[in-house]
């Protein structure tokens, strides 16, 4: 399907890939890893023929067709369902074609085309796919320019996801969803069935949709065969290994290098001398793989506090005159570590401000610990940095009574170690602005821990750090994320809200995706079910149309 061939490529003068040669068989589904920067995004675009190699060659399979999703969605009248639908382009052509042309022998052969790719079932698998990724069936018929952003990306998702190329791309697809939706789409992409290459750092997507990984560093591709946890122990083992032969090949030199030293000097050791020296100048230096630095972090403890740190009782809470959660009955303690559940627009991050303190109850009664200090993380912090400030500059305003040093020290337990400290906000990636924002919301040392999608910029390995520092955090942590993989290594407590209520779920992570997926099959089925009649009957209307042009 795919054939990289001698691949050289350079930006700005870097060489980002050298000699890179990589062969991808039909039909099988790829995760791309690696640090942000070494090209992941780039090799989509060479793919794409959007950029040129320097040297060597990309090509996909000829004649297969290749998808991505769309950067942006336009905004108009249509709706999510008459946008994803447009995306099969040889079906959209038939139907226009079967509303217009009038020659009979023309709508007959039409009419074989459409029953050919199966057109007729179109609405209703795409509604499916929809109603996968969070649209209702109501919402599938509401005009684009009603969405936001986030909500229209789903819709350039499902898009792709409809039209079903033989080669997928798929950059960072669960940025924009909610914990409902990825489990959904984990189980599309693990049946699709054609290749698929996706850009993930969400390691529980890569172990179940992928079967192969490529992994980018130190300007090669290197394919290890299976999913993302095999692919990190087949690495493990390999360095070992390498480490191993390294220290063998280490003592070698030494042993020679002692008889050299020793016997010099005597003429009767000479040639022995000189044979050595030789051997020693044939020693080549392995070639060792090069492993990514690892990151920490470290959120500041706090002094503990007497219990409860808060309590809700019959609480509402909202905007103006509109309720969004009501009769709220919770307690929350140090040692709580709480996931909220519950698809987007349901009021999760309702209740994460609601307890940080941003909005205030419509009703009810709200207790907080008078010395509480609450850390509240979410992305619109992240777009407020001061672009021509440093992290220094962001912290120290809020460590007032700290010397520079244990300003620059408490960056460290962020990364921002030595001149990191000093680089412009605008020059960090979006995965260091997190952690720059990690550093602030948890300046005051807070005894609670609110993360509202933490993950969104963070690689594989900060996820990792992230899951370390919040299991050695001795606060309480509320945390909302698509992230099955942080959840299930840090949270010990579901509360679901739905239907303007946050209950305690009965079960675990394991039977609250049995339950979101039942639900979304049981809506996709009904769905489908009733377009594809709707589709049955509007084709017979047209064939007997044609028959009669015909006779």
């Amino acid at each position: 399907m795919l054939h990289i061939k001698d691949l050289t490529y350079r930006i700005a003068g870097r060489v980002l890939f050298e000699d890179v040669n990589v062969h991808l068989p039909r039909g099988h589904h790829v995760g791309l890893v690696g640090r942000n920067g070494t090209g992941k995004s780039t090799l989509f675009k060479l793919i794409l023929k959007e950029v040129q190699p320097d040297q060597g060659s990309v090509q996909v399979q000829k004649g297969a067709r290749v998808g991505i999703v769309a950067q942006e969605v336009p905004i108009g009248t249509r709706t999510p369902l008459e946008f994803v639908l447009e995306g099969d382009q040889e079906r959209h052509q038939l139907l226009q074609e079967l509303e217009s042309s009038d020659d009979p022998m023309r709508l007959a052969d039409v009419h074989h085309r459409l029953n050919e790719i199966d057109a007729y079932s179109a609405p209703a698998r795409a509604a499916k796919i929809l109603v996968g990724l969070g649209f209702s069936e109501q919402a599938q018929h509401q005009p684009l320019s009603s969405y936001s952003g986030g909500w229209r990306m789903r819709v350039a998702l499902a898009a792709a996801l409809f039209s079903e190329p033989d080669l997928l791309l798929l950059d960072e697809p669960t940025n924009h969803l909610d914990l409902e939706s990825v489990a959904w789409l984990e189980g599309f992409l693990k049946s699709y069935p054609h290749t698929l290459m996706i850009i993930s750092h969400d390691r529980h997507v890569l172990n179940n949709v992928v079967d192969r990984i490529y992994h980018l560093n130190d300007k090669k591709i290197s394919l290890y065969m299976g999913n993302y946890d095999f692919y990190e122990k087949t690495r493990r083992e390999q360095m070992l290994i390498q480490q191993a032969a390294q220290v063998k090949q280490q003592a070698a030199r030494s042993h020679i290098q002692s008889f050299v030293n020793r016997f010099r000097a005597k003429a009767s050791k000479a040639r022995q001398v000189q044979s050595r020296i030789k051997m020693l100048e044939r020693f080549e230096p392995l070639s060792m793989l090069r492993d990514d630095p690892a990151l920490r972090l470290k959120f500041p403890q706090a002094d503990a506090l007497a219990p409860p740190l808060m309590t809700l009782n019959k609480v509402s809470a909202g905007y103006a005159d509109k309720v969004i959660l009501r009769d709220l009955n919770q307690r929350i303690d140090q040692e709580d570590r709480i996931a909220l559940l519950g698809s987007n627009g349901n009021g999760k991050s309702t209740f994460a401000k609601l307890v940080a303190g941003a909005i205030s109850p419509l009703s009810g009664d709200l207790y907080r610990s008078e010395k509480l200090n609450v850390a509240y993380f979410h992305q619109h912090q992240i777009e407020a940095l001061h672009a021509k400030e440093t992290a220094f500059q962001h912290l120290s305003p809020l460590m007032k009574d700290a010397r520079p040093d244990q300003v620059r020290s408490r960056l460290g337990q962020f990364g921002f170690a030595q001149e990191k400290a000093d680089v412009m906000v605008d020059k960090l990636s979006g995965g260091e602005k997190a952690r720059l924002n990690f550093a602030l919301i948890s300046a005051k040392k807070p005894q609670l821990l609110i993360l509202d999608e933490p993950t969104n910029h963070l690689d594989v390995e900060t996820r990792d750090a992230l899951v370390v520092a919040i299991n050695d955090f001795a606060g309480a942590v509320i945390l909302i994320t698509h992230d099955w993989h942080l959840l299930e290594l840090t949270v010990d407590r579901l509360w679901l809200v739905a239907n303007q209520r946050v209950s305690p779920f009965d079960g675990d992570l394991d039977d609250y995706r049995r339950f979101i997926l039942g639900g979304k099959a049981d809506k996709g089925a009904q769905k489908a079910s009733s377009l594809s009649r709707a589709d049955e009957i509007r084709a017979k209307k047209q064939a007997k149309k044609s028959k009669g042009k015909q006779s």
